[in-house]
């Protein structure tokens, strides 16, 4: 007899390893880890419970040290085109999209991790601000529109999005 099989879908036996973390929670363990080694080396160090998000944007600034898109400065001869022609000296920085996922990976961790979702720094209107920010300064420095999305109500059409030329 097989008996294997007598085992539930989820449930492990004790000899079996456990199921390995997917590629989200794996990096979501990664950011927590990295975050809270950078709080612990602040003089003095920052617990959890004192964490705000003035430490979180601190922590950004720190990672865009580490970052690999090029953000054009407004004096920059290239600033605003989405392909310049030749290097220049402008900064690397983190970009505003993996900006955008490790604030979401942190945000969850923090509550994972014993955080109040009521005292969340990384759900605070300052860091959601930041990323707005970051997402606009980026864009205009490559050349690239992000437009707002309208909400539409149920009788309105956007002719731009049909394909129709009326003119």
């Amino acid at each position: 007899m097989d008996r294997g099989k007598e085992v539930v879908e989820g449930s492990s036996r004790s000899g079996d390893p456990p199921p390995s973390p997917s590629r989200y929670e794996s990096q979501k363990r990664r950011d927590w880890n990295t975050f809270r080694q950078y709080m612990r080396n602040q003089r003095p160090p920052v617990s959890l419970s004192q964490c705000s998000s003035n430490h979180v944007l601190e922590f950004l600034g720190y990672l865009d040290q580490f970052g690999k898109t090029k953000v054009h400065m407004q004096g920059c001869i290239f600033y605003g085109d989405p392909e310049p022609p030749a290097p220049c000296t402008c900064p690397l920085r983190q970009a505003w999209g993996s900006l955008d996922s490790l604030i979401g990976r942190l945000r969850a961790a923090y509550e994972e991790n014993g955080g109040s979702s009521e005292t969340n720094p990384f759900a605070s209107s300052t860091i959601r601000v930041y990323l707005r920010e970051v997402k606009e300064c980026q864009a205009k420095a490559r050349g690239i529109p992000y437009k707002k999305k309208k909400k539409k109500s149920k009788g309105d059409h956007d002719d731009s999005t049909s394909g129709a030329d009326f003119s």
